[in-house]
Formats: structure tokens, C-alpha cells, sequence
């Protein structure tokens, strides 16, 4: 074979290749766009992405506990041919698309939730949501919760909190307690609910509680009433809904960290306009019955 010819195929040959690598690459590209990886998550609006498995499940009991059943759906007392419920979302809460972070807790702000009480008794309780606000800053919040804190009375975290532009900060993950109300009860229609985990400390809520909490107006930072405050931001309502939408926790069993509160030192959140977050509530879900045959 003559040199020329040679050089020809070879020319042709790495032509080739150049040209199936173009095609690899750009394919890539496409694939890529299609579906971008998320590497700040403090400026994306698909919260859906990551935000998802730092949800208010309906099961926010212990994950150690043995054969529990699934607490998906509203429970009927007793087994009959009568309707349950679960909660489904809209297509309003498809449409509003919060921006979100996702921010490291320090360890020793939040524990295990606990399949039994300190006497050794199973822990049944169905969860509840509890409302807060930060007080200050949600940075100082941040700050506050990424701080090691060995003094159990000091130790505090939510599970999320929502800033004044109605950013979801997901903070503790709903499967672990988050220290939101320390010495806290919850007035149910079946009677009171605590649960005393630590023999050092009283009983509290925070066993079977989801914690969320918004961020104060700049205007009720040391603020003791309504006078003082300005209230929450119309994103700040819009994202808590749709928050809360995305649980099965019913409307009766969320409640604000004022009503648990047994200290009578914690009035948050004040100036919370309750019917408003109603509203916003059952325009992000709505309750599809479920029928079941009684076995």
C-alpha cells in the first residue's frame, strides 16, 4: 500500500471518531438540560426535587417500632363499611412552587423519636403540627440550630421554617424529634397528649410533633403583641399551606406553640391569622374518601 493511500484511511478513520464523539457529547448536553443536576438549592423553584423526604409524613413515629400500621389515612375508631379520608393536593398547590433550602441541624438539637415513654409504655400518639415563629432573624434562627449545644434546656430546632419572601427551610427531617416545645401539652378531643421522654425534663409534644415555624417581621422582634407586629407575609401563608398540604395530619391537630405551651412564657405566633391559613389549606388539599369493607 503507497504511503498516500495509508495516510487517506487514516485521516478518514480518526475523521470518524471525531465525528461520533461530537455526536456523545452533544447528546450529553441535551441530557443534561433535560434534567440539571440542583447544586444550589438555596435558588431553585422545584422544591419537589430534594424536598420531598424532608416532608411531614403522616407516620412521624418512631421508624423502630415494631409492625405499626400505617397512619396514610384518617382512622376509623372502629371497623365498619363508613368512609376515611386521606388528604390529596390540588391543582393550586401543582401551581405554587416556594423556593427552598435544605440547612444542616447540629446533632445535639434534635433526637430520635421514641416508641416508648420513660415508664416503658408504647407511644401511640397520631401527630400534630405545631406553629411557631422565630423571634428574630431566620439567619439568627439558623445560626442558633447549627451551634452545639450540650445544656438539654437550651438545645431547640424546628423540622422547617419559612422566611419572609416564603423561602421553605427544611432544618430536622420529620422522621427524627425536632425540640420545638419543651414543656408543651396538646388538647386533643380525646384528652390531653404529652409524653415524658427524659426523667430530667417535664413532658412535652415534641415525640409526636412536626414543628414549623415562620419568621418574624423585623417590626415584632421582642414584640409581646399584636400592637407591635406586623403579622406574616402573604408567601409566608402561601408556603406554609402548602407545607402542610403535603401531610395527612387533619386540621384538628394543628395547633400553635401559644396553646401547647404550659410554661406560660411562649405566645408565638403572634398575630397569626388562623381562618386565612384555613383557607389557603383546603385550597392546597382537599380530603378524597376511601371505602373499605369491614372484615
Amino acid at each position: 500500500m503507497r504511503f498516500k493511500d495509508w495516510a487517506t484511511r487514516v485521516l478518514l478513520i480518526s475523521l470518524m471518531f471525531m465525528a461520533l464523539i461530537i455526536v456523545l457529547l452533544i447528546g450529553r448536553a441535551t441530557k443534561l438540560q433535560n434534567n440539571p443536576t440542583i447544586s444550589d438549592t438555596s435558588n431553585t423553584s422545584n422544591p419537589q426535587v430534594t424536598a420531598w423526604s424532608h416532608y411531614p409524613q403522616a407516620e412521624l413515629q418512631s421508624a423502630k417500632e415494631p409492625e405499626k400500621k400505617s397512619q396514610d389515612v384518617i382512622k376509623s375508631p372502629v371497623k365498619t363499611n363508613k368512609p376515611v379520608a386521606r388528604y390529596v393536593t390540588t391543582q393550586a398547590f401543582a401551581q405554587y412552587r416556594p423556593n427552598y433550602q435544605v440547612v444542616a441541624v447540629n446533632p445535639t438539637n434534635y433526637g430520635e423519636r421514641y416508641a416508648q415513654d420513660v415508664n416503658g409504655l408504647p407511644l401511640t400518639n397520631q401527630p400534630i403540627i405545631v406553629l411557631h415563629e422565630t423571634g428574630y432573624s431566620a439567619s439568627s434562627a439558623i445560626n442558633f440550630f447549627q451551634v452545639a449545644h450540650d445544656d438539654e434546656s437550651v438545645q431547640a430546632s424546628y423540622h422547617a421554617l419559612i422566611k419572609l419572601d416564603g423561602t421553605v427551610v427544611y432544618l430536622v427531617p420529620p422522621d427524627k424529634r425536632a425540640f420545638g416545645a419543651a414543656n408543651s401539652v396538646f388538647d386533643s378531643p380525646d384528652g390531653v397528649e404529652t409524653v415524658k421522654t427524659n426523667p430530667n425534663l417535664p413532658p412535652s409534644v415534641n415525640n409526636f410533633a412536626y414543628h414549623v415555624s415562620l419568621e418574624t417581621p423585623p417590626d415584632g422582634y421582642d414584640a409581646s403583641s399584636q400592637q407591635s407586629h406586623s403579622g406574616y407575609t402573604e408567601a409566608q401563608y402561601n408556603s406554609l399551606a402548602w407545607l402542610i398540604a403535603q401531610s395527612q395530619v387533619p386540621d384538628d391537630r394543628i395547633t400553635t406553640h401559644k396553646l401547647v405551651d404550659r410554661s406560660s412564657k411562649k405566645v408565638d405566633p403572634i398575630n397569626f391569622d388562623g381562618n386565612k391559613f384555613l383557607d389557603l389549606l383546603n385550597t392546597y388539599r382537599q380530603v378524597r374518601p376511601i371505602y373499605r369493607v369491614s372484615k
